[in-house]
């Protein structure tokens, strides 16, 4: 099933400003906050979507990939993106509890999600970014790739907690449980209250009696994993596709961050790609101009004939639909556009010279008026 637009999601045009997208937003997730709509399923799945239209849309950069990809630009079609069923409760409200001041309009707090029992934030992993290089054989069909990365994962000697062997916690004092502290500082303005992590406890409200020699009580330790992406078909330079979750672990528990997967296109020995055509500039011989023939050309799929008519020009395009690349969003496929050039040989022998001078004196080889005008209409619309 494709997901619904977006724009539409929240209610707002392609021109919206950040302020309108972050109000529409707000009013969506009030209205389906799971909270006000205990054990509604539909308006638990809306919720969601609102949070993953806001997570793109307020985000100018994901934002600028969508409006050019669509979906698959911000990894829709990837497998994974930040929602579309892979996100959970905890990652709305650990991303967006900000949006409403630590509290949602009445509901009293995020339902829990956002904050733990002391209120503590459920943190977030790190992104993660990586490069993978594509040939247009592997943009041409979709690919699954696999590569390793060295991440921070959740320690196994103590799942994660920080704890040894089940260590229990108390709660930080310097916090009170909260995760925060507040400060005042004095300003041209007078005094500012502003609240911060706990520097005692990191923000988690609470105090673990023993750590975990393995990973020092951060709960996380850094290792190799091998990551299978799926890359559809029809992809981009530069676009950029998101897997949920694969990130960095956070530690302690919370969310996982999400693996970014940065595109990059292999040069082709012969094909020239423009978005979803592809282009091939074939030279033909005197003789096979003149006379026709057929030529073999490259495809992605391999090597295709091409019938050459009679006397055909420089400059000519022959189209060979479907022969190029498919649109990332499923709206056709490009087609191979063979560009038409013909080879002068610079140097002859005599007999070759004699034949062409020869064949240069007849008229059925002279340019008349109605041809050179074709010809350079031609090329004139080339450039226009």
């Amino acid at each position: 099933m494709s997901k619904r637009d977006y724009y539409e999601i929240l209610g707002v045009s392609k021109s919206a400003s950040a302020d309108e997208i972050k109000k529409a937003y707000r009013k969506k997730a009030i209205q389906y906050h799971p909270d006000k709509n205990p054990g509604d399923k539909q308006s638990e799945e809306n919720f969601k979507e609102a949070a993953e239209a806001y997570e793109v849309l307020s985000d100018d950069q994901k934002r600028q990939r969508y409006d050019q990809y669509g979906h698959a630009g911000v990894g829709g079609a990837a497998g994974g993106g930040f929602g579309g069923g892979s996100m959970n409760m905890d990652d709305i409200f650990s991303h967006f509890g900000d949006i409403f001041g630590g509290h949602f309009g009445g509901f009293g707090g995020f339902g829990g999600s956002q904050r733990g029992g002391g209120g503590q934030r459920v943190r977030k992993g790190s992104d993660l970014r990586v490069k993978v290089k594509l040939t247009l054989a592997e943009i041409a069909t979709g690919v699954e790739k696999k590569i390793k990365v060295k991440k921070q994962v959740a320690c196994s000697h103590c799942n994660g907690t920080g704890g040894a062997n089940g260590s229990s916690t108390t709660t930080c004092t310097t916090c009170n449980g909260q995760g925060r502290v507040m400060r005042v500082q004095n300003t041209i303005l007078g005094q500012m209250q502003t609240a911060a992590e706990c520097p005692t406890c990191g923000g988690d409200g609470k105090i673990i009696k023993d750590k975990c020699t393995h990973c020092n009580g951060e709960g996380v330790v850094r290792e190799d994993e091998v990551i299978t992406i799926n890359i559809p078909a029809g992809v981009m330079e530069g676009m950029q596709l998101s897997v949920s979750g694969k990130g960095n672990a956070a530690r302690r528990g919370g969310v996982n961050g999400d693996l970014l997967v940065l595109v990059e296109e292999e040069p082709h020995p012969e094909l020239i790609r423009d978005e979803n055509d592809l282009i091939y500039n074939l030279l033909l011989t005197v003789p096979m101009a003149t006379l026709g023939g057929s030529m073999e050309v490259p495809t992605v799929e391999g090597k295709v004939k091409v019938t050459i008519a009679p006397g055909t020009q420089p400059g000519k395009v022959l189209r060979l639909r479907g022969k190029g690349l498919p649109n990332v969003n499923r709206y056709g496929t490009g087609d191979l556009l063979v560009n038409i050039g013909v080879y002068i040989p610079e140097n002859l022998n005599k007999e070759e010279k004699t034949a062409m001078e020869k064949l240069g004196k007849s008229d059925n080889v002279k340019p008349n008026a109605s041809a050179s005008r074709n010809f350079f209409a031609h090329f004139r619309n080339m450039f226009e």
